[in-house]
């Protein structure tokens, strides 16, 4: 593994336990229709999910790899709600631990793997899966094209890739954007278009993309509402130290203007 991957393992091992709970083992965005929307936070999470994997149109018994899987709890879900098996690759030991605490709990031992690695470098043949899941893990890539075409490797005739990342949508007020993606350990922040130049060029067909920034990052109060309504409980259960340093750590992401960062949503398909 090289440096910059362990770098970005590094990232997410901070602050993994807050985030992990706060999240509930989903470490990606939510989706709100707007201020008057009742979902929880859970719920909001659990509705990106279903966005983005709902577009690999997954049918019983097919495998799934899960590149940048997070704390288990999508694998997990998906696992069960499409009766899949679920291969999940992270370069965090953090979420290598929660994942196999979640997947032991859950009794989905059966359907749901994890495994500590990168996906720049994949340990598997060619033509292994039948989909490719990416939530928010791209955006890491230190190469996006040669992660995509690692994915497009591993990936059977016919397989369908599906990711979510943000994207810059008003290249105005720099330094606000630049801090967003200094605390997401961002090296490039493409636009909607260039987001579907880079996997049109490792080979795929792109089939379905949506962009729903308004309704994720222009979110972004909600969720500020939502978390400060647990703060007393997070403090009480992890201490005020470690809870203003996960504060800071998270403080440029929330910089930008609500319409400077857009969420989109790309469906693709490698070739028969």
């Amino acid at each position: 593994m090289d440096d910059h991957a362990a770098e970005i393992g590094r990232h997410y091992d901070e602050g993994a336990a807050i985030g992990d709970a706060l999240r509930d083992g989903r470490l990606h965005m939510w989706y709100w229709y707007d201020d008057e929307d009742g979902a929880s936070l859970v719920d909001a999470l659990l509705r990106i999910t279903t966005k983005v994997t709902d577009t690999l149109g997954l049918r019983t018994g097919q495998h799934l790899l899960d590149a940048g899987c997070g704390p288990g709890e999508t694998a997990i879900h998906v696992a069960r709600a499409h009766g899949v098996r679920v291969t999940g690759v992270t370069v965090s030991r953090a979420e290598i631990d929660a994942a196999g605490e979640r997947i032991r709990a859950a009794g989905a031992g059966d359907l749901v793997e994890v495994r500590y690695g990168d996906y720049m470098a994949l340990p598997f043949p060619d033509d292994t899966f039948d989909a490719v899941l990416a939530l928010e893990s791209l955006q890491n890539a230190p190469d996006v094209d040669a992660a995509l075409r690692e994915f497009h490797r591993v990936l059977k005739p016919g397989g369908r890739l599906s990711f979510s990342d943000f994207s810059l949508e008003r290249a105005d007020e720099t330094d606000r954007v630049r801090q967003f993606m200094d605390s997401l350990k961002l090296k490039e922040l493409p636009t909607t278009s260039e987001w579907l130049d880079h996997t049109r060029a490792a080979g795929f067909a792109v089939e379905e993309y949506t962009q729903c920034g308004p309704r994720v990052f222009g979110m972004k109060g909600k969720f500020l509402r939502e978390a400060m309504r647990v703060r007393d409980r997070f403090s009480a259960r992890f201490g005020e130290a470690a809870l203003d340093g996960f504060t800071r750590m998270h403080r440029g992401f929330f910089l930008p203007r609500k319409d400077q960062i857009g969420y989109v949503i790309v469906a693709a398909r490698k070739s028969r």
